[in-house]
């Protein structure tokens, strides 16, 4: 019988400790190339990166690599630079969205760019894209090298087309959902799919993979996006309101500016636009989001697109690795609590 959220909700406080648990010898391994593949004879470069990847990051991505592949009954051993792959991407784009964003706070530590500035944490961050492709060229599939370079460009245009859309209030959910599809779900997808690949799986079981990583990552988004206005900067690792004042639209927002009236709309657009990012405008705006269901009705989804990837690993058998998949999409969901 496939799990459920409701179910799930119903018994003690879920948790990744079951995969972490599950994947922890591979784990290992993994960090072991991390650690190796993150060196340079140019001394800032293994400062900076480690600053972020020894930073308390709970290592989501490369984990659902190792996961799937224990699913599977994977016995070999490419898994292990593929995920450390995985997480040179994710930490590369962190690097260049701190830039972006201005962001001061990430896991509730300075960030790269304001200690050591913008120009290195891009370049190091170009210099974490590098390594990755390295480790995808070293293990020979094409197939993989095909699924990861794609998600990297995915993710890219779906940095841009948010940067687009900054600021502006009229942004559709279809567009908001299309840019986390890209930005975030594409990477949780690709991270499952290559452990079919290496497994020598057929196409269904990479499908379904990738379907259960890209519903989980566009809940993880959406649960993100919602607890930037209900959550503290302890729990998030980042300021309390950090979407709110870069003019993020993000789907609370959406929904807060449909269901509100003339002069709620004039509101959003003007906290959007930067003119009304004190911290008695953010407490408006959270007074805004309440009244109007606005957080309730986008955890309400994330809790949908968490269902569908539990459904899709529902023709996998059961044991210990289904259930610390399935206990990590009730995880990211719970993350607002």
């Amino acid at each position: 019988m496939t799990a459920t959220i409701h179910q799930l909700s119903s018994r003690r406080a879920p948790s990744l400790d079951p995969m972490v648990q599950l994947v922890a010898a591979d784990l290992n391994g993994v960090n072991a190339v991390i650690l190796e593949r993150m060196q340079s004879e140019v001394a800032l470069i293994p400062e900076l990166a480690g600053h972020l990847i020894a930073g308390g990051g709970k290592r989501m991505r490369p984990m659902l690599t190792l996961a799937c592949a224990r699913l599977l009954d994977y016995q070999g051993g490419r898994h292990h630079k593929l995920a450390a792959a995985v997480e040179f991407i994710h930490t590369a784009t962190l690097l260049h969205d701190d830039v972006v964003d201005g962001s001061g706070l990430r896991r509730g530590k300075r960030t790269a760019n304001i200690i050591w500035g913008n120009p290195a944490s891009v370049l190091v961050g170009d210099f974490l894209f590098s390594r990755s492709f390295e480790l995808m060229v070293e293990d020979g599939s094409l197939k993989v090298l095909r699924i990861l370079s794609r998600a990297s460009a995915v993710i890219a245009e779906g940095e841009v087309d948010q940067l687009t859309a900054q600021r502006r209030v009229e942004t559709s959910e279809d567009q908001y959902l299309s840019i986390i599809s890209a930005k975030t779900a594409a990477l949780f997808a690709a991270a499952c799919r290559i452990a079919a690949v290496v497994a020598e799986r057929d196409e269904p079981v990479e499908e379904a993979l990738d379907a259960y990583g890209r519903n989980l990552g566009i809940a993880f988004q959406l649960v993100d996006d919602a607890i930037d206005y209900v959550s503290d900067a302890q729990t998030m690792g980042k300021g309390v309101g950090d979407d709110f004042r870069d003019g993020k639209v993000t789907l609370p927002v959406i929904l807060a500016h449909a269901r509100g009236d003339d002069a709620d709309r004039l509101f959003w657009r003007e906290a959007m636009e930067g003119r009304r990012i004190s911290d008695e405008d953010l407490t408006q705006a959270t007074a805004l989001l309440e009244r109007t269901g606005a957080i309730r009705d986008t955890m309400a989804r994330a809790r949908h697109y968490g269902q569908r990837a539990i459904d899709a690993l529902g023709a996998f058998r059961g044991g210990k690795a289904k259930a610390a998949l399935v206990e990590a999409v009730e995880f990211a969901i719970s993350r607002a609590y």
